[in-house]
């Protein structure tokens, strides 16, 4: 399993072998049966609703379908179609087989996917309600606790368990422990009682400890869950009488060093270790008003190109771990962004767009945690304005090349609206305020700009940008940085691109990325968890771990 097969983030509810959806006017039921002979990959079975990558793929894509093409759903149950269980988390046996690497990438996305959950609920009007009819362990509890509100059938054997401390050596992978205190504000003795606890904590006090909101005796479970799930589609505004909009596959070409979609395109240089992701203006004109944006539907550029660089980001994470350094650069037309920046902005609170600004704003995140070195080149041709300029400020560095004698093919970027607050980081922070560390001087001067084409030396005088080479040092200076960076170590500047992105202020999010980081690049590493005799290797073996028992 450490070479991979490419994985394809890419699926439809025709191939789902994991979730049946169903719709009953504002409540969606997701429900958990995952097929135990449909793992992504060999060598491991899904029993017992345990899960890999290739569920979360199904999930992720059931929740984007379920924002854009059903808009009258105002809740989303969460549950199970297997008897007595409702999700008992992680398979176990496919994370003892995978190198770390794929641990790492596996938790990433599962991560996103939770946190996507609870971006639509606080964003798009999209409440979850976890209807746990059964066991409920590990990433099945993580699942549960990204949701609003969790109600725990009352069998007396169903419990809700975080059991990877006592059973593999390991932590919780995405964000249980985070979500148990932060979210529900579980006492920490509690919680120390409930981590270390392998069996869980069920009924009458899992409600007690705040574990769950919840509880129902089997015969009135069904009724409760249908209860809750009205009353908190009450608090939506999402639109009962909406025509959705259908999201087709994407138009894609896999090349052995390249991606291809309408929007996107990515080149990679493997003698280089580098890849060149281009977004594309838009080149054809664009609906204004809220009638043409639904005409075009998934064709209209922003929910098309968000699409695109989402799928691309996933890709080149997963599929191509030596790329190390990631060149983002855009092409075309910035009035034509701006142009739809200023449709995006005008009609925001309309569902469909309220939606597509979501999808940016998850794809945009999806590059901030991207365990890559990002570099912005702002070149001849370029359109980093507003929407598209997030991803020149979502870089370690960028470059803009300057030409004071060529007015006319000087690059410029212009800083719009939409980046001061439409796609807020994980922190909460714009990427502006991040990049000043809120300082009002210096995003008064930014904000003063807005809507003026900067050319570098404007733009560096600004702080927009890292370095204004003119053409007789452009590619030199280019090129050495690149090199530079592509030659150090990647595990530290993982951990130094890690630290210096989220220099703002901590929160629930933050914390479950930063500790994630911690967590895995130590614990799963240790020989107590994947040694020949760690917990993880030995589990289901009938085999007690062997500890290094040194506190280190």
């Amino acid at each position: 399993m450490t070479q991979a097969p490419r994985v394809d983030y890419q699926t439809d509810p025709s191939q789902y072998r994991h979730w049946k959806l169903s719709f009953d006017g504002p409540v969606a039921t997701m429900s958990a049966d995952f097929d135990e002979n449909g793992g992504l990959r060999p060598g491991y079975k899904l029993k017992l609703n345990s899960y890999d990558l290739g569920v979360d793929i199904e999930l992720n894509d059931a929740l984007n379908r379920i924002r854009f093409e059903h808009p009258e759903v105002r809740t989303v149950v969460m549950t199970s179609a297997k008897d007595k269980v409702f999700c008992s988390g992680a398979n176990i046996f496919m994370l003892g087989l995978s190198s770390h690497a794929w641990k790492v990438n596996f938790c990433k996305f599962t991560n996103e996917t939770r946190n996507g959950i609870e971006d639509s609920s606080k964003n798009s009007g999209l409440k979850f309600l976890a209807a746990v009819n059964g066991a409920c362990a590990g990433g099945g509890y993580e699942l549960a606790l990204a949701c609003d509100e969790i109600l725990l059938v009352d069998d007396r054997s169903s419990a809700v368990s975080l059991p990877e401390v006592p059973l593999l050596g390991v932590l919780p992978g995405t964000g249980g422990l985070t979500r148990v205190t932060d979210k529900r504000h579980v006492r920490h003795d509690l919680a120390d009682i409930f981590c270390t606890t392998s069996e869980g904590v069920r009924g009458q006090k899992a409600k007690d400890w705040r574990l769950v909101d919840d509880i129902a005796k089997p015969a009135a479970f069904a009724e409760k869950v249908q209860q809750r799930a009205h009353t908190l589609a009450a608090q939506s505004d999402r639109p009962a009488g909406a025509k959705g909009v259908p999201l087709p596959p994407l138009a894609r070409q896999i090349e052995a060093d390249a991606l291809r979609y309408s929007h996107v395109t990515v080149e990679i240089d493997r003698a280089k270790r580098t890849a060149t992701f281009t977004v594309k203006a838009p080149t054809t004109p664009q609906p204004t008003d809220v009638a043409g944006i639904e005409a075009a539907g998934a064709a209209w550029y922003p929910l098309q190109m968000g699409r695109e660089l989402d799928d691309a980001i996933l890709s080149m994470r997963t599929n191509e771990l030596d790329i190390g350094t990631w060149l983002l650069k855009t092409e075309g037309s910035a009035d034509a962004v701006l142009a739809v920046d200023t449709t995006l902005l005008a009609n925001k609170n309309h569902w469909l767009v309220r939606e597509t600004i979501g999808l940016l704003r998850r794809a945009f995140s999806r590059i901030d945690v991207s365990s890559r070195s990002l570099f912005a080149l702002i070149e001849p041709g370029s359109c980093f304005a507003g929407s598209l300029l997030e991803l020149s400020l979502a870089c370690d560095r960028s470059y803009q090349l300057a030409l004071p004698d060529d007015e006319a093919r000087a690059p410029k970027i212009v800083v719009g609206e939409a980046n001061f607050g439409l796609y807020p980081m994980a922190t909460g922070q714009t990427r502006l305020s991040r990049r000043f560390y809120d300082e009002q001087p210096a995003l008064d001067a930014v904000r003063a700009a807005i809507g003026k084409p900067l050319d570098a030396d404007a733009a560096f005088a600004l702080g927009l940008v890292t370095s204004n080479p003119d053409d007789i040092d452009w590619d030199d200076e280019v090129r050495i940085a690149v090199e530079e960076r592509v030659a150090m170590s990647p595990d530290a500047l993982t951990g130094l691109e890690a630290n210096l992105r989220f220099n703002g202020p901590e929160n629930m999010f933050t914390r479950v990325f930063g500790r994630l980081t911690a967590w895995q690049n130590w614990i799963f590493q240790r020989p107590n968890a994947v040694g020949e005799k760690g917990a993880l290797k030995v589990y289901g073996k009938g085999e007690k771990a062997a500890f290094d028992w040194n506190r280190v």
